[in-house]
């Protein structure tokens, strides 16, 4: 009997390393996201979580892998944009919302029918998720939603033997990283220089945590900081 993981945004990324450290294990990996996963042996179910309707897919591939094990799911695919708070119109604000908070909310409601003891429900965040910066104001407003969803949810599985915890990523060396500092190598130096190690965060470093995560119930609540101790300015 082997456990599996529903992991979203394991196309690239984060999410992609971790749904390799999850098939190293020898889980069940379920990938939601527009874009396939290319690691092997990974289910994909392409659906777009900006747009309604994608839970019947989703909840297929779920059940296709029931009375199993034991049934993490990895709330990680986000939309991250270049917006202010005093300016951004409702509508942007609200697709934002779909993809980085409703689909996990959705996610878990679908998922709770198949969460056994040793189960668990995990939030990326970010370290956007407890401070600010100017110029992302609806990832900084979701990033922090999160960490809200994530206690909301430790309480409300009192008592179940599921588990759940919230991941907040320091800057990591992702393509959505990447296309945020452009190619300037200066830049690429200078975002580095912020992490008291004077280097990026590996996605495959993050996955670990992911991983300890799912494996550690006596992390339940817990908002944990993988960031390399950053640098305050």
């Amino acid at each position: 009997m082997s456990d599996q993981v529903l992991i979203t945004g394991a196309s690239r990324g984060i999410g992609r390393a971790a749904a390799e450290r999850f098939r190293k294990e020898g889980w069940r990996v379920i990938n939601v996201s527009r874009s396939p996963c290319t690691v092997p042996d990974v289910i994909n179910v392409p659906v777009d979580l900006a747009v309604p309707g994608w839970e019947p897919a989703v909840e297929a591939a779920l059940r296709g892998g029931a009375g199993q094990g034991r049934l993490s799911v990895i709330h990680n695919a986000a939309l991250y944009e270049h917006d202010d708070a005093l300016t951004m119109d409702a509508d942007h604000l609200r697709r934002v919302l779909e993809v980085n908070v409703v689909a996990p909310l959705v996610l878990n409601r679908l998922a709770r029918p198949l969460l056994t003891d040793g189960s668990s429900l995990l939030y990326v965040s970010s370290t956007l998720g407890e401070k600010a910066v100017k110029g992302v104001a609806s990832y900084v407003t979701t990033k922090h939603a999160l960490i809200g969803m994530m206690r909301a949810t430790c309480q409300d599985l009192a008592g179940t033997q599921v588990h759940t915890a919230c991941v907040c990523p320091g800057f990591t060396d992702t393509e959505m990283l990447r296309e945020h500092m452009g190619a300037d190598p200066a830049v690429r130096a200078s975002v580095a220089g912020m992490t008291t190690f004077g280097r990026l965060i590996t996605p495959e470093e993050i996955a670990g945590v992911l991983y300890l995560c799912a494996t550690t119930p006596v992390l339940n609540g817990a908002v944990i900081h993988a960031n390399l101790g950053q640098i305050e300015r």
